[in-house]
């Protein structure tokens, strides 16, 4: 069983219960794609015991609302349910995007400006809408929801730790009413 130094460690999901006998887990994943889970080929989960495993990842089933997650060495339903509610990380080398694509712990902290410079704010937390992902910008005491879609976000600088948003100052404006 081999560990992981915990800042390698990027959480993409928790084990809500275990499905049927052989050993599958539905799991609430925080990725948007079940390729996160393969492409990885393992994961990490903590267990009711508080020690965290590896596992290799067999195969990862969408559903509706949930993934089933077949993982090496889990074979019961026994051996599944000593995994409920634990969390599901993966080792950060071994995540891939594509070059639009931004994972929310890269995106959580850096500053917001509008395109004229302006700061509006340091992004906060991200939430996960149906058509689009929200972004909570804190100013102070000022919130301010930011919709993450291409019309608005113009640029993410990671190296710089910046995004640029445009399209929004009559929003702001109105805000501060």
């Amino acid at each position: 069983m081999e560990k992981a130094c915990s800042e390698d460690l990027v959480l993409v999901g928790k084990v809500i219960r275990p499905h049927g006998l052989k050993g599958l887990v539905t799991i609430e994943s925080y990725a948007e794609s079940k390729e996160t889970f393969l492409n990885a080929g393992e994961v990490f989960l903590a267990g009711t015991s508080g020690e965290t495993e590896k596992h290799g990842v067999i195969s990862v089933t969408p559903g509706k609302k949930f993934f089933l997650l077949k993982l090496k060495g889990v074979d019961s339903r026994e051996q599944a349910e000593a995994y409920r509610g634990g969390n599901i990380h993966i080792q950060r080398r071994r995540l891939s995007r594509q070059s639009d694509e931004y994972f929310w712990f890269e995106l959580i902290g850096l500053s917001v400006y509008l395109d004229t410079g302006r700061r509006v704010g340091t992004v906060r937390h991200i939430l996960q809408a149906s058509g689009h992902d929200i972004y909570v910008v804190h100013e102070g005491e000022k919130e301010i929801l930011i919709p993450a879609v291409r019309e608005v976000i113009k640029e993410v600088d990671l190296d710089n730790k910046k995004i640029v948003i445009t399209g929004m100052e009559d929003l702001l404006d109105l805000n501060e009413v």
